[in-house]
């Protein structure tokens, strides 16, 4: 077993597991439940961004995952031709309340059979608990385990750190790969954001779903007119008019602008048209964005949050 949190791991052998994971007759599954919380998206995705460089990354709504990938050569004396063959082993992080790590070791013949491979579920396992020690060690979740194990043992800062250097032995150091700081901008006068409000700066696309309770953890900010129509839109989030934060439009029909990719999935599915296309030069997530230009015209049949591939739409049924 690994040292890595030692009276809180354990590994197994079983067909089924917690929270979703349903691993096929003959893999080892590894479980890893931490005692922190990771529902924050801005932390989600530095997970995601801090470890891109090192290994193969994945991010899915609350779940990412960590792909290592190694080689391995035919070595033995009766080998008569070179052969190698790709090999891997991913980790999945599940947020939530609680923190899962879950990694599976695949039999070997998933990867065509090579019989020759030596020690492959020794070194998959050894490869899966580095990727774990890497991430712990690295990312933002080694700031809420250090501060899970001072809040626990009762130590200093100090010595938690130690205590989770000695967790995770297999660790890769690996520079920046924390979340950027948190900034603070200055708002224009377009924006009723206050001067000083602190904001995360975007870096990449913000992962889907909308939060659902954006009119109480956003401020709100500068409404946007539609030239078109004249219709006032109201805006939670958003800073200046660079596009580089834009946060959630719509106050019935809500759409979080920095999750939006701009398929185009709302503008064909709304059977009243609802929906324009509008430019936003700079946005991370892309340079135009379905505007709910007829905001007013929802008949809220809710088929455009039903098709929104990144799930950035929520239709709020006026009362």
């Amino acid at each position: 077993m690994s040292l890595l949190l030692k009276d809180r791991v354990y590994t197994m052998e079983s067909p089924t597991a917690k929270r979703g994971v349903y691993p096929l007759h003959g893999y080892k599954l590894g479980l890893y439940r931490l005692p922190i919380k990771l529902q924050d998206l801005f932390e989600i995705k530095s997970i995601f961004d801090g470890m891109k460089k090192t290994f193969d990354m994945d991010i899915y709504a609350d779940r990412v995952y960590a792909t290592h990938r190694w080689i391995e050569k035919n070595t033995s004396e009766n080998n008569t031709k070179e052969e190698s063959i790709e090999l891997n082993v991913t980790v999945e992080i599940v947020t939530g309340e609680v923190v899962d790590l879950i990694y599976q070791i695949f039999p070997i013949e998933k990867f065509g059979d090579p019989q020759w491979v030596k020690d492959y579920r020794k070194k998959a396992d050894y490869h899966a608990k580095m990727i774990i020690d890497t991430i712990l060690r690295n990312t933002i979740l080694a700031d809420k385990m250090i501060q899970s194990i001072v809040n626990t043992s009762k130590i200093t800062e100090d010595e938690a750190v130690k205590k989770l250097e000695e967790l995770t032995p297999l660790a890769q150091i690996v520079p920046n790969a924390k979340p950027k700081p948190i900034q603070k901008t200055t708002a224009d006068n377009s924006s009723t954001n206050s001067p000083t409000e602190t904001i995360a700066v975007p870096d990449g696309v913000k992962p889907g779903p909308i939060d659902v309770e954006y009119k109480s953890h956003m401020k709100s900010s500068a409404m946007y007119t539609v030239s078109a129509n004249g219709n006032k839109i109201k805006t939670w989030g958003r800073v200046g008019s660079d596009n580089k934060v834009m946060g959630v439009w719509g106050e019935f029909v809500s759409v979080d602008f920095d999750i939006c990719i701009a398929d185009g999935a709302c503008i064909d599915a709304c059977p009243v048209n609802v929906y324009e296309w509008f430019d936003s030069p700079g946005n991370i997530a892309s340079e135009k964005k379905p505007l709910m230009a007829r905001e007013p015209d929802c008949i809220f049949c809710l088929a455009c949050e039903g098709v929104c591939p990144p799930q950035a739409i929520k239709i709020f049924e006026r009362k």
